[in-house]
């Protein structure tokens, strides 16, 4: 069915009144915002299911671009050769178009080479452009020397050479750069446009109608839309520096949609801008936002078992001697986490999604091994399933989880699931009536495939009875997409945490992600959320990131180099470059998750009290020593952490106890039980503030839809600044010995440690401040 809306009178800056009609398709074509299609430099193939649920529906496809379109078989190839840095792609129906963004590619090949003395047999390279898997890069061979190249996009690069099996600096590059953890890494900088000549955009000021943008230099074109809807030209307007954009009409009978807009010019490609409208009004209130507004969410991750217990008659741990106490069950349960929800801990705390761990039937014994204590562990943690469907007897019922669902909806919070696929135990009946279903636990040269998470991450077992499902073949993938699918339908979660992302071929994902939307987004009109885990490269983390895929992944990355800069002897300045890289990966208005700490890391606090050294083995070290605070700076330096996973664009994730500072090694040691009561000064303390900097968070909507601007960073300092239209937040970090002096803007409000006065912001040493202005 077609519908179409008159654009009412407004006034406009220019003296033009465009009377044009706004189309829209219901059904839609495209469910949820497209995300934009980064071109390959020869050819670029595109699922049409990613996009367009249902093709057949499809009239045509065009483009604005000197491009050649070929569909077959659902896949469409888009050729050609790019002349300006964005074109538009239109799926049509009925005469009706949705549109997305096309971005050309600014990669380039990069040559390297290894002087060789004639005795090295193999060469090869770990870096970020390779998921540091020395595999992924073999050098070849030629006369004295080796040589290899590498598609790059512009950007810093560390890497190392591994030269026989031994790792080394590049001796033909003088760059090199502390890795943080007391060693280095040669860089490698592949130039960019100029950041001073490409348009920043920033929205300035909106009337009933229309909005108004500033850019900081000249626009060649720009591509603006509402939803999925490209704007017509003629509701866009220039004047010098100033950009108007119309709202469409019919945006006020939607209670939620976006303005969402990229310009270009012969330098390259603008920030992206987000502006969200409530029924065609521009959002202005924070009292607006519901838990279905993605980019409002703030999460909380707890392991289940260790979080509260509330019923008692359900514990069941093994108590037996090959079990050490640290890997057995503690009695944590749903009933415990409902009534935490009921007592308001999540809201006083601010969060308002709660990721759980997996909940899923577990096996009842005791599996693998640890060396030193020798133990073997209970699947306490919930990532061994024996089913998929079933809740955990000893987490609850299936009644408990449903109230913990519908508590959560009623406080206006989203439940996550830790949803599994890629690997069962093998006590799990699909593996037990269809052995076949698995990967090979042996590789061709009879070695174990174990733990071999990069060169053969998507077969690899992550331990000898945990089979992992061989999700390529479509016989695996139904039944296992099947599964997640009915915690939806079930209970009505919000949505998934998905374990082992990289592990999983791609195929799994798009089939997901159709069922979810043709079988439970369609027909309830409730949005999905689904975010995944995985270490690697940015390019490989990007590819799991699609309107066809995955929402989200968590930015390791990110979390790696803060723990650096803010725990260590890391750099601020390296800091800022990962925020960067991650903006130009993800986008400005990305949904990554930005957390304090997980279930697989050493926690924090640790670290920045130097429990525990940077390069030691931290697993080993939560086994052996009692690891307790050293240093109460630490949690200084802990809330400076969490501050600065507030201020970035994303979603900020608190690791249950890291609003207190809960100590640890590695696991299970950062897995310990969670502590509501008898905290000390420096806990509450520290609480308190990771409360105060989300109730900022919230409050301030330049710090969920806000432009992104980086205003200085060096070795030691950095300060950020978010704003959206008169909202403005800027959060300033000092990891030096020293008092920091930053000029800001006057007339702002501190929070933390900062002293304002004037336009002179004073920041005490190992500080930080959050100075917000409305």
């Amino acid at each position: 069915m077609r519908k179409w809306f008159l654009i009412g009178s407004v006034f406009i800056l220019f003296g033009c009144k465009p009377d044009n009609k706004v189309y829209t398709l219901e059904p839609p074509l495209i469910l949820g915002l497209a995300s934009p299609i980064q071109l390959d430099l020869q050819s670029t193939r595109v699922v049409l299911e990613d996009y367009v649920l249902d093709p057949s529906r499809l009239d045509s496809i065009t483009t604005d671009g000197p491009f050649n379109l070929k569909t077959e078989h659902s896949i469409l190839t888009i050729t050609g050769r790019p002349m300006q840095e964005l074109y538009n792609l239109t799926f049509w129906a009925e005469g009706v178009g949705e549109s997305v963004l096309l971005k050309r590619t600014r990669k380039t090949l990069y040559s390297f080479l290894y002087a060789s003395d004639g005795t090295d047999k193999k060469v090869m390279i770990k870096g970020e452009f390779n998921a540091w898997n020395p595999n992924n890069t073999i050098l070849e061979k030629t006369d004295s020397s080796f040589t290899t190249y590498e598609l790059l996009s512009p950007g810093t690069y560390q890497y190392l050479y591994v030269v026989d099996g031994k790792e080394m600096l590049d001796p033909q590059n003088p760059d090199s750069i502390s890795n943080g953890m007391g060693g280095w890494n040669s860089v490698i900088n592949i130039p960019g446009p100029d950041p001073k000549t490409v348009p920043t955009i920033k929205a300035d000021r909106y009337t009933t109608g229309s909005i108004f943008f500033m850019s900081n230099n000249s626009v060649s074109g720009l591509y603006a839309y509402w939803n999925n809807t490209l704007i017509p030209n003629d509701f866009i307007r220039f004047n010098d520096d100033e950009i108007l954009v119309l709202i469409p009409g019919n945006a006020a009978e939607v209670k939620r949609s976006k303005i969402r807009l990229w310009a270009y010019n012969e330098e390259g490609v603008s920030n992206d801008v987000m502006i969200p409208l409530h029924q065609g009004k521009v959002l202005t209130s924070s009292d607006e936002l519901n838990r279905f507004d993605n980019e409002a969410m703030v999460m909380y991750f707890l392991m289940v078992d260790r979080f509260n217990n509330g019923n008692p008659s359900n514990d069941k741990p093994l108590n037996i001697p090959e079990v050490h106490p640290k890997a057995d069950y503690f009695g944590g349960d749903l009933t415990g986490i409902t009534q935490k929800i009921q007592e308001g801990y999540f809201q006083d705390l601010g969060t308002n999604t709660i990721w759980l761990s997996p909940i899923t039937q577990n096996p009842e014994g005791a599996f693998g091994k640890y060396p030193e204590p020798e133990t073997s562990f209970s699947a306490y943690h919930g990532y061994w399933p024996i089913s998929n469907v079933r809740v955990d007897h000893r987490f609850g019922t299936d009644e408990e989880f449903r109230t913990l669902v519908d508590k959560a909806h009623d406080s206006d919070m989203n439940v996550l699931l830790d949803y599994v696929a890629n690997h069962v135990h093998e006590q799990h009946p699909i593996y037990q009536q269809n052995p076949d279903w698995a990967t090979n636990l042996y590789l061709p040269d009879g070695s174990l495939n174990t733990e071999r998470w990069d060169d053969h991450r998507l077969t690899t077992w992550f331990d000898t009875f945990m089979p992992t499902l061989d999700l390529s073949q479509m016989e695996t993938v139904d039944p296992m997409t099947d599964s997640a699918i009915f915690w939806l339908k079930e209970y009505g979660i919000d949505g998934f945490r998905h374990d082992a992302t990289k592990h999983i071929p791609e195929i799994f994902w798009r089939v997901l992600t159709q069922k979810v939307k043709k079988e439970v987004v369609q027909k309830t009109g409730q949005p999905v959320f689904q975010i995944g885990e995985t270490y690697g490269s940015h390019e490989l983390i990007k590819s799991y990131i699609a309107t066809g895929m995955l929402d989200a992944q968590f930015d390791f990355n990110m979390y790696d180099r803060a723990v650096s800069a803010f725990a260590g002897n890391g750099s601020l300045a390296d800091l800022a470059n990962s925020l960067r890289e991650s903006i130009k990966y993800y986008g400005d208005h990305n949904l990554m998750g930005y957390i304090t700490g997980n279930q697989d890391r050493p926690r924090f606090i640790s670290y920045a009290d130097g429990s525990l050294e940077f390069g030691e083995d931290t697993k080993y070290a939560g086994w052996n020593r009692e690891i307790s605070i050293q240093d109460t700076l630490a949690y200084q330096k802990l809330s400076a952490l969490t501050a600065y996973m507030m201020s970035i664009p994303g979603i900020p994730c608190i690791y249950y106890g890291d609003e207190y500072g809960s100590p640890g090694g590695n696991d299970p040691d950062n897995r310990r039980q969670m502590q509501f009561e008898n905290l000390d000064k420096h806990q509450l303390a520290t609480r308190e503030r990771a409360k105060k900097m989300i109730e900022i968070r919230k409050n301030n909507l330049a710090l969920i839809y806000g432009d992104t601007e980086i205003v200085e960073a060096g070795a030691d300092y950095l300060v950020l600044s978010r704003k959206y239209f008169d909202n403005q937040v800027i959060s300033a970090f000092n990891t030096s010995e020293q008092t920091l002096e930053i000029e800001v803007p006057m007339n702002g409000k501190i929070n933390f440690y900062g002293n304002l006065n004037g336009e002179m912001l004073k920041l005490s040493p190992n500080s930080f401040e959050m100075i917000t202005y409305n």
